[in-house]
């Protein structure tokens, strides 16, 4: 990955925590290790993984992130 594809990325995020970058994708949420773009995971909205490249170590740290600031990337209503 490019550093401008990396660029695209964290400015596309809802959310970036630790170097991971968190980003809805319809009905999952992509997260992409921004020091480690060979990295990524999927998460269903309720935080559940479904696909990833991450070793299981990484994966907890992720699901613990999500787990602790998935309010940040909650709509705010108007």
């Amino acid at each position: 990955m490019t550093e401008e594809e990396l660029k695209t990325v964290a400015d596309d995020a809802d959310m970036i925590v630790q170097g991971y970058a968190f980003t809805r994708k319809g009905d999952y949420i992509a997260v992409l290790n921004l020091y480690k773009p060979n990295r990524a995971m999927l998460l269903s909205k309720d935080g559940k993984m479904l696909e990833s490249s991450m070793d299981v170590i990484e994966q907890a740290l992720v699901e613990k992130i999500w787990a602790e600031d998935s309010e940040f990337m909650e709509v705010a209503s108007a």
